[in-house]
């Protein structure tokens, strides 16, 4: 729900957007599609990884990073809406800035 929300909302401002993006793997030059996929990825310029969870746990963070190394994308929000003030359960994480 969240995830179609934001997409809503990013379309009624005129940004561009990808939903659910899949994200190749390379290994020794073969592409392998094993199945990652970016929640939102805004403009080529920011992944946004969107959870609905209790708490955040080291994996989430290490599955956005992994996300932007394979894109060479440099930020990404890690957002969990399951928080009672919003602000709080956003995360910027960023690769190699």
């Amino acid at each position: 729900m969240y995830e179609e929300i934001l997409a809503y909302e990013l379309s009624e401002a005129g940004i561009f957007y990808s939903r659910q993006k899949g994200i190749p793997v390379y290994y020794k030059e073969i592409k392998m599609d094993i199945g990652f996929r970016a929640d939102l990825i805004i403009e080529d310029k920011v992944i946004i990884e969107i959870k609905s969870i209790e708490a955040l746990t080291p994996v989430h963070y290490k599955q956005l990073i992994t996300y932007l190394k394979l894109t060479n994308i440099k930020l990404g929000l890690l957002i969990n809406f399951n928080v009672a003030l919003i602000k709080s359960g956003i995360h910027r994480i960023v690769n190699n800035l």
